[in-house]
């Protein structure tokens, strides 16, 4: 090997490169790191302990009556979860297929009627996902809707909607 133009033996080269890597190697210090946790799920919780939310309009609902005000109802429902939520935040989602004509109402097996949903006096969005106060539930509401310039035509009507609560 040649050392500022000098020739010198192997070893002698090996020797020279680990001294001169000595002072780089002072001051390096490794230490382990160790990450640990707990994996929790959120509490399960039940809408009417599973059972079905009515919201009848009877059968009085005047064809010529549907304004988006008249016949209005509550959505009863009560939630509950078991314990170990802190910390965590409720929402609330109500999946179902909307009319093309209200964004914030359920498509009934009628074409031209659709249920409008509010949260709070408010159209809610369905198909997404809201925050709530798990000890102050939002009032839910349902009210039927025709489409602009529908002529409604008397008979049964229905729709179905799934109403899902969960921790994030």
């Amino acid at each position: 090997m040649l050392l500022f133009g000098r020739t010198i033996e192997p070893w002698r080269a090996a020797v020279l490169l680990l001294v001169l890597n000595l002072p780089l190697s002072e001051g390096r210090a490794g230490q382990s790191m160790g990450f640990f946790g707990t994996l929790v799920a959120p509490p399960a919780c039940t809408i009417n302990n599973g059972e079905m939310v009515d919201v009848d309009f009877g059968e009085r609902v005047g064809v010529s009556k549907v304004d988006g005000q008249n016949y209005l109802q509550t959505v009863n429902y009560r939630i509950t979860c078991s314990p170990g939520g802190n910390g965590l935040l409720m929402g609330l989602k109500v999946t179902g297929s909307a009319t093309g004509f209200d964004p914030a109402a359920l498509q009934t097996n009628v074409v031209e009627l659709g249920i409008r949903l509010l949260q709070n006096g408010r159209p809610l969005t369905l198909n997404q996902r809201f925050a709530i106060d798990a000890a102050a539930p939002p009032l839910l509401q349902a009210v039927p809707v025709k489409k602009p310039g529908a002529a409604l035509k008397a008979g049964a009507f229905m729709v179905t909607a799934t109403l899902l609560a969960d921790y994030q």
